[in-house]
């Protein structure tokens, strides 16, 4: 009965079947099918559907108040025992940006294995604003994004401060450097990362700081994608400004260098967003705490 109480409360806080079936990984017939228990059990309708959404009945908002305690009660005597038996097991749906998921989370999930080996995580990758929707949609126990993110009804821990440089060949003439100004690129031919993201408002502020409008620049590409604008740098099709983070292997192999910006650090918070911890499994608690004490000079160093 306490996973048909699950699907009905994700139904119950997203307003939506077909929102609820995304999140919990069934189909839409099979959650109708969960709902339609509860309500023969229960010998009353939880739910009136409107043209754009579902909203709980007077006995529906009565049952999500109980579903709530009771499911409270599970995750309470899930983080007893593992306190007192000391294993943590579990799964974890984890939420990043492309930074973060591909550079940074394997990092410390790596280090997190180590003392719960029993993990199991899902992962999905999208921009900040994206995350954030998904954290606030309850798809994911945990988000890790990139940028500024007040403003929004979440939870939000600080991990690390990170800096852009500018990315360049190993064998381009501004490779000589170890740091430039920005007059010295406005006539390099650019690539940039996809104009929602946290960086290329960044970048954009960056050169308006110069009285430089982005749109005047030359600009070769576009993209989401850091391994591509990373390929693009190589084969010499432009430059692009990246977390130094991003590109340390290419660095060591001294194929790209990175170049800090005179009097203009590009600096940005990365973050973990996260819900109200009393709904939260031990083991999402375990690794939110892990995330928050974590040592990132260790990973953004070199």
């Amino acid at each position: 009965m306490d996973d048909k109480l699950r699907v009905f409360c994700t139904v119950a806080e997203l307003k939506s079947f077909s929102k609820a079936s995304e999140v919990i990984h069934l189909t839409q017939p099979a959650v109708s099918s969960q709902i339609q228990v509860l309500e023969e059990f229960y010998s009353t309708k939880l739910f009136e559907r409107t043209t754009s959404s579902v909203i709980l009945t007077p006995s529906g908002e009565i049952l999500y108040g109980y579903a709530k305690k009771i499911l409270s009660l599970y995750t309470d005597a899930e983080r007893t025992i593992c306190k007192l038996s000391g294993l943590v097991k579990g799964s974890i749906k984890i939420g990043a940006t492309s930074l973060v998921g591909h550079y940074m989370l394997s990092i410390m999930l790596a280090d997190f294995r180590k003392v719960s080996p029993k993990l199991k995580v899902s992962l999905s990758l999208g921009n900040s604003k994206r995350i954030v929707e998904m954290m606030n949609s309850a798809t994911i126990d945990l988000g890790f994004v990139e940028g500024n993110i007040r403003g929004h009804r979440i939870n939000v821990g600080k991990l690390y401060t990170d800096e852009l440089f500018l990315i360049v060949p190993a064998w381009h003439p501004l490779a000589r450097f170890d740091d430039i100004s920005i007059e010295k690129v406005r006539d390099e031919t650019f690539i940039i990362r996809e104009d929602v993201s946290s960086t290329g408002k960044l970048i954009e502020e960056l050169f308006c700081s110069c009285k430089t409008n982005i749109q005047s620049l030359k600009i070769f590409m576009v993209s989401e994608s850091i391994e591509a604008i990373k390929n693009a740098i190589r084969e010499g099709l432009g430059v692009a400004f990246l977390s130094k983070l991003s590109v340390r292997k290419e660095i060591l192999d001294g194929q790209l260098k990175a170049l800090r910006i005179k009097k203009n650090r590009i600096t940005q918070d990365i973050s973990v967003v996260y819900g109200k911890k009393n709904n939260s499994s031990y083991m999402v608690e375990e690794f939110l705490a892990f995330a928050m004490g974590y040592k990132y000079d260790n990973i953004f160093s070199g």
